[in-house]
């Protein structure tokens, strides 16, 4: 019975491995589909792999890291052609960064729900912008020493390798972190505007990343839309299809992108993800932080209002004006 007990434990962790490192492997194949070279660098835009390896930590717990190493591994390699000592140390950096980032998150207090502003703001300064140094710094450090890129190049080769990182964080992992409160459907629930929604972000997303006329900033009123109504659930998915698009519109040259050249299309990529990613996670932060304080209060005046009940029966309908509408309402 023990040893059968054990070997279901290392059945499972042995799954769990190849779950973690075959996601991480195959969001690296998404992400290469969108490839730009930065000085001879390979570089991406957005790099899901971040964002998948921190979910997977904040879902599974430190138990996630190595699927993460030997996905990275995978898909460096992938690159490279065959496993050398740069490779580790770019697959370690790849490890070491969305570790750095559950660690940092943790310390911080966040909340996997992403309900208050705090959290949010945790997300991005700690979760994506400081922890994605240690893999862009790993990463392009390893090209300088090998030779591959001249050592002026440093800079840029390493803010595009880390804004793609940090881009991986703010677009997947709120996605994967609303995929936790996926539910079945109700009647109830607003489906004539969530199907607007999602037909709006569609067509304005492609008119705004495809028209020359430069009109990115179609995007925002879409995303303040899905984070007032929506709140994560309706924002976050917003906000990767709106990246998605303008990454390929980026990369195929094509409206407001066109006559640019990579560098500069890289940095308009950057700060427009950058900006929606932000618009979209604080905003719907602060809706369900609002929320949250309005539900507490109303519960609080209802366990008040029972208190007045007890003590002077019937005298709080009058008081609390909602707990009288509910109760008409009942009748």
């Amino acid at each position: 019975m023990i040893r059968s007990e054990r070997t279901r434990r290392y059945l499972l962790a042995a799954l769990r491995v190849v779950a973690v490192a075959a996601a991480y492997y195959g969001a690296a194949r998404l992400g290469l589909l969108r490839q730009v070279t930065v000085h001879g660098a390979v570089v991406t835009p957005l790099w899901p792999p971040t964002g998948i390896a921190l979910g997977c930590l904040l879902y599974l717990g430190l138990r996630a890291w190595p699927g993460i190493a030997l996905g990275s591994l995978a898909a460096v390699a992938m690159l490279g052609g065959a496993v050398t000592p740069s490779t580790l140390v770019v697959a370690a950096g790849n490890t070491v960064a969305p570790v750095c980032a559950y660690l940092l998150l943790r310390r911080a207090g966040f909340h996997k729900e992403l309900d208050r502003l705090r959290d949010g703001v945790v997300l991005v300064f700690l979760g994506a912008m400081a922890a994605m140094v240690v893999s862009a710094t790993a990463g392009t450090g390893m090209l300088v020493v090998d030779g591959k890129l001249p050592l002026g190049d440093f800079g840029s080769v390493w803010a595009s390798w880390w804004a793609g990182d940090v881009m991986g964080v703010l677009v997947v992992t709120p996605v994967l972190l609303v995929l936790e409160r996926v539910r079945l459907p109700r009647l109830t629930d607003r489906w004539m505007e969530a199907g607007a929604l999602s037909v709006v972000a569609v067509a304005g997303t492609l008119m705004a990343t495809r028209s020359s006329l430069s009109m990115l900033y179609l995007v925002f009123p879409i995303l303040i839309w899905a984070a007032l109504r929506f709140q994560l659930p309706g924002s976050a998915p917003c906000a990767m299809l709106v990246s998605v698009l303008a990454i390929v519109a980026g990369t195929d040259g094509a409206g407001p992108f066109a006559d640019h050249t990579i560098v500069e299309v890289m940095i308009n990529l950057t700060v427009l993800n950058g900006a929606v990613a932000l618009t979209a996670l604080l905003l719907a932060a602060v809706v369900a932080e609002q929320q949250n304080i309005r539900h507490r209060i109303e519960h609080a005046c209802e366990e008040l209002a029972e208190v007045v009940d007890q003590l002077a029966p019937g005298r709080s309908t009058g008081a609390w004006p909602f707990r009288a509408r509910d109760e008409r309402g009942s009748r």
